[in-house]
């Protein structure tokens, strides 16, 4: 189902979001392991190629499959694994967006990005999403998330001497995400998410961000996220605060669910959602990436528990707050075994009825 008018509930969206009642997945990212991270470096200081590194990223890529399908998760991720940051692999594939130099003394450090005149409105440069995406559909028989960042994000990392108004290049870089995503579902993609992780530290421009993600959802039949969060730049926190900044004007998204972080932040944003008539899929952060303690599914369960006192299970989806990339890998599997763990135990108590999972219907669906 493609993300329909503003405000509109996503009934459609079931079969790509809710494979299981309080469906579970990650956000995107997984844990990049120590050896990956030196093999990645070694390309940038020319020590091995870059068909050796794809075929080291094919085996990485793999592997956080089965440790998903391990865990249990109803929707799995290619883990973003062939990436090297939340910015480059993206910047690097768009035409017009100049990097004067492309060494790095590690890998996960950004370019220098910048654009001196207006994007190309034709450019037919794939930065190869599609292909991505179909690489991993061969691997699982799962239903697959596929995120990528936004272009409110992408663009906080671009020197811009080419739009006269700073938005401009927001908006262009949303058109360029556009074609990739109609690549991307024409390849089969039922689940795109962006990934907004930096709009928390401009709430100012929440309603530039909300029109740019509606450009780049515009006419792509598929079901789509949106995830906010406070950054997770070396499992640090970039920003704090909290999500009212956020309402109203996320309602106007042509999205069918919002991913948000709750486990690092408590959950007393969940009014937002009824007192700003959210009726669409939720993302429930239940998962602190930012910590190496693994969660007891008991708190798992407990956070869910809160949650469907604003969303019915059929439009819960249960995730970490972020992306798992800066937690060791053996950290990462333990805290979606829990993950998945405390959301069976929510799943039992709903299947019998009982009187601790007894929740409010969520706020009403709009027409």
């Amino acid at each position: 189902m493609a993300a329909g008018a503003p405000g509109r509930a996503a009934g459609g969206a079931a079969a790509a979001l809710r494979p299981a009642a309080l469906a579970t997945t990650v956000v995107g990212s997984y844990s990049v392991p120590e050896w990956l991270g030196r093999l990645k470096t070694d390309y940038y200081q020319r020590r091995i190629s870059a068909h050796h590194l794809n075929e080291i990223h094919d085996v990485a890529i793999k592997a956080a499959l089965k440790d998903q399908e391990l865990a249990g998760l109803d929707i799995v991720s290619d883990g973003e694994l062939r990436r090297d940051n939340d910015i480059d692999y993206l910047l690097t594939r768009i035409p017009g967006v100049v990097i004067p130099d492309r060494s790095k003394t590690d890998y996960y450090d950004y370019y220098d990005a910048e654009v001196r005149a207006p994007l190309p409105e034709a450019a037919l440069v794939s930065p190869g999403l599609a292909a991505d995406f179909a690489f991993t559909r061969e691997q699982t028989s799962r239903p697959i998330k596929f995120s990528f960042t936004g272009p409110f994000s992408l663009s906080r990392r671009v020197r811009d001497t080419g739009y006269a108004d700073p938005a401009g290049l927001v908006r262009a870089l949303a058109r360029r995400l556009n074609g990739q995503a109609r690549e991307l579902a024409a390849a089969g993609a039922g689940l795109l998410q962006i990934d907004e992780p930096f709009l928390a530290g401009y709430p100012e421009q929440v309603d530039l961000a909300i029109e740019a993600v509606n450009i780049v959802t515009s006419g792509v039949d598929t079901t789509w996220a949106l995830h906010v969060c406070y950054g997770n730049r070396y499992a640090r926190p970039l920003w704090e605060g909290h999500y009212d900044f956020l309402f109203p004007a996320v309602n106007s998204a042509r999205v069918d669910a919002l991913v948000l972080e709750f486990a690092r932040k408590g959950l007393d944003d969940l009014r937002l959602l009824k007192e700003h008539a959210w009726d669409r899929y939720l993302g429930l952060g239940v998962i602190d990436v930012k910590s190496a303690e693994v969660e007891a599914p008991g708190l798992v369960a407990a956070h869910i528990r809160r949650a469907l006192e604003f969303v019915p299970p059929e439009r819960l989806m249960v995730n970490p707050d972020c992306g798992l990339r800066h937690l060791p890998p053996e950290v990462a599997r333990a805290k979606l075994r829990a993950m998945v763990a405390g959301t069976e135990e929510v799943r039992q108590e709903l299947t019998a009825g009982s009187p601790g999972a007894a929740a409010s219907p969520g706020p009403p669906r709009r027409n």
